[in-house]
């Protein structure tokens, strides 16, 4: 006869109908580089950065190898206000001069990317921190306006050398990217975060890019989550204007993701605590996924 001590809890019934839920998906993408591009209210508030970092060690160690590439676009206001320095948007991008840039390589590649870091220690992951000035990793140009305007030290990605990302993923580290390009005449620029994290997601043959935003992904017409679309129909949606503002970049860079050869994009609610697990070892998932 079994007592009533040795009963199996609903609750352990539930953690046990889960991990055999997930572990096909964790079969599968055992292995498989999975780029993550971090930004959003998940590094803002601190039950979603702790959400993000157990989410990451996790990915790790059950197999696959994160890699992490963080905005950070609101700490660097915050800084450039407490410098009392002005900042200006011109089509969503920001104007940076030679002092604002000073502040946006200290901010992503000092307190952003290092206060990541540390959020992945705490819970038991190996991280080290880079931009993408570190082994040249981000190759750079300044950004150069069809309209004439001077964004300044603003950058497009010309080339992703994978050297130093591969060597910190092959000693099982999870590199913690920052989005700072390396010119050709030694110059620092400012590179968008989502186009950073498909440049480098390319560069790896990345099985996956995950990219966190505010949303819950892209929305029909009637304001409902679309789970799964491919790249016909993802132009299909913008042409007839389902898909638009906003939303219009991070579906650009995951479009050009699945062109250089990444096997899909999902746009991930970042609102949402463990919405990475969700997002991966669920059915349904928890975003929209975009696959060629």
């Amino acid at each position: 006869m079994i007592s009533d001590q040795t009963m199996p809890l609903p609750d352990s019934q539930e953690v046990a109908k889960v991990l055999t839920q997930a572990l096909p998906y964790i079969q599968r993408f055992a292995g498989q580089i999975c780029v993550v591009k971090y930004g959003g209210n998940a590094m803002t508030e601190e039950e979603l950065k702790n959400s993000f970092a157990r989410d990451v060690v996790l990915l790790k160690l059950v197999g696959m190898q994160p890699v992490v590439v963080h905005g950070g676009g609101p700490q660097i206001g915050a800084c450039l206000k407490a410098l009392n320095l002005g900042t200006e948007f011109i089509n969503g991008i920001r104007v940076t001069d030679k002092r604002t840039m000073e502040v946006v390589e200290m901010v992503l590649g000092g307190k952003v990317n290092k206060e990541i870091v540390q959020l992945i220690q705490n819970n038991s992951g190996t991280a080290i921190g880079i931009t993408g000035v570190d082994g040249q990793t981000i190759q750079a140009e300044k950004l150069e306006s069809s309209d004439g305007i001077d964004y300044g030290y603003v950058g497009k990605v010309t080339g992703v050398n994978t050297k130093l990302i591969t060597k910190l993923l092959n000693n099982n580290i999870i590199p913690v990217i920052a989005p700072v390009g390396s010119g050709p005449n030694g110059e620092r620029f400012n590179i968008n975060a989502d186009t950073a994290a498909s440049s480098i997601a390319a560069a790896l043959q990345a099985s996956k890019l995950l990219i966190l935003t505010n949303t819950r992904g892209v929305l029909d017409k009637k304001m409902e989550l679309i789970q799964r679309v491919n790249k016909q129909q993802v132009n299909d949606l913008i042409a007839d204007g389902t898909i638009s503002g906003g939303m219009l970049p991070k579906i650009e860079c995951a479009l050009n993701a699945l062109h250089e050869g990444v096997k899909s994009v999902q746009i991930v609610d970042g609102r949402i605590p463990h919405a990475l697990l969700l997002e991966l070892f669920t059915e349904d998932g928890f975003g929209t996924q975009i696959l060629p």
